[in-house]
């Protein structure tokens, strides 16, 4: 009978064990953690980003906030207008010509004649025969610049213009102005001592005006 039945010899006893349930929660815990974990550090990094960002944004407003605010316009970085290129001058200026001053009859004195000019005649010889500086006929006739022969009339002063009466020569007229009988002879055109009753003489300044 016994060897029908043999006995089970160092068998173990079946015990029930909960480590594997232990392992396998421990394992839980540990991925929970580690899931926790890196969220927070996710999360941290993206915080302290966005920190550094206003922190940035911050620091610029501050600076500008620090500038001091001018009432000054802001130069413009446009470059400033170059000056206008002077105008070339000609090579050879013409020399200007000079005005003429004007003189006034009022200041001669006398009488005011008409003279038109001959052919030959200049300024020169025109003042020369009536007994003026060549400065004041032209002052006189300061709007003509050039006296052509038979065109032009001039303006002269006199001391008076005479109409010969009788026994008014020529010799008679010149003392009774004080002037030489050359000067009424040569301010009159004459090359003779002649002269007809009803002729007007003209009578030079003794002195040159």
């Amino acid at each position: 009978m016994e060897d029908e039945f043999p006995k089970k010899r160092n068998v173990r006893p079946t015990e029930k064990s909960n480590l594997p349930i232990v392992t396998l929660l421990v394992l839980v815990l540990l991925v929970l953690a580690m899931l926790y974990v890196g969220y927070e550090y996710i999360s941290d990094s993206s915080s302290s980003s966005e920190e550094l960002t206003s922190v940035v944004v911050d620091s610029t407003l501050e600076e500008n906030a620090a500038e001091p605010v001018s009432d000054e316009p802001v130069p413009s970085e446009e470059p400033a207008e170059k000056p206008k290129p002077e105008p070339v001058k000609e090579k050879a200026e013409e020399p200007k010509k000079e005005d003429k001053p004007s003189i006034s009859a009022s200041s001669i004195g006398g009488e005011q004649i008409t003279h038109t000019v001959q052919s030959g005649e200049t300024f020169s010889s025109i003042a020369s025969r009536y007994n003026l500086k060549t400065e004041t006929l032209k002052g006189l006739n300061s709007s003509v610049s050039d006296v052509k022969g038979g065109v032009t009339k001039l303006k002269i002063q006199v001391k008076a213009v005479h109409t010969v009466g009788p026994g008014d020569v020529l010799r008679v007229v010149a003392g009774k102005y004080g002037v030489t009988k050359e000067a009424l002879m040569k301010a009159n055109g004459r090359t003779r001592d002649f002269s007809e009753r009803g002729e007007k003489l003209i009578i030079p300044f003794p002195d040159k005006k």
